[in-house]
């Protein structure tokens, strides 16, 4: 009788991870920043009709890369955790905190008992009311996360994002600064001019009332970014 194929814990690990990184890295990047009004969130995306950002409630908005079809279920399921958490309690009880904590350990449960690991990074971000600390949070593959400070960059360039963020990031930015730092950020990572009409781009903005989140458009967009050249 043939002796069972056997593969370590560590190694079927090992195997999972490389597998979602691997797929992680052929998406295209979203870099999260904070500025002086708000969050803003920038995503190289060419479709016109599938968004890599999203509204997840009132002054929460969730952004995913890597498979398309695995982190849009991920952004369904956390609309429905937010409107059931609203319902039931109360619209201020619903956070990026305990949203970022519901992902983790879904993602987490699927990368350690599943097959195949989902092949996702989101980021889930919340813009705090004036004079308070807005809250960013980066959910990896394996469940992890992690509390991020000014900004954040996930998908296939993240690294290359973070270390030319990391160089040239200053608080206070306005929201025109924020936005040409964005796009140089994603220029330099991949060697190669942006056009507006292949980002898609989205405001947390902290003086308004109720819905915070707000598309800005391919026209507004062309505008600021005139002044780059």
């Amino acid at each position: 009788m043939p002796l069972p194929y056997y593969v370590s814990p560590e190694q079927m690990m090992q195997d999972k991870a490389e597998y979602a990184r691997k797929g992680i890295a052929k998406g295209k990047s979203i870099i999260v920043m904070e500025f002086a009004a708000g969050m803003l969130l920038v995503a190289e995306n060419p479709s016109a009709s599938l968004n890599k950002i999203s509204e997840i409630y009132d002054r929460i908005a969730f952004a995913g890369a890597g498979k398309y079809s695995e982190f849009e279920n991920l952004r369904k399921a956390g609309i429905r955790y937010a409107d059931l958490k609203g319902y039931a309690y109360g619209r201020e009880d619903v956070t990026a905190k305990s949203l970022a904590n519901a992902y983790s350990q879904t993602i987490g449960n699927i990368f350690s008992e599943a097959m195949k690991p989902l092949e996702v990074e989101i980021l889930v971000v919340e813009v705090a009311e004036e004079g308070l600390p807005s809250e960013l949070y980066r959910i990896a593959f394996d469940g992890s996360i992690g509390d991020e400070k000014g900004f954040a960059a996930i998908g296939g360039q993240a690294e290359d994002l973070k270390l030319y963020l990391k160089d040239k990031y200053e608080d206070g930015l306005d929201q025109t600064g924020a936005l040409r730092l964005a796009t140089r950020a994603l220029e330099a990572a991949t060697s190669a001019k942006v056009k507006p009409e292949n980002l898609e781009v989205a405001i947390l903005e902290r003086g308004r009332a109720g819905r915070t989140f707000h598309r800005v458009s391919h026209e507004e967009l062309q505008t600021i970014l005139a002044g780059t050249e």
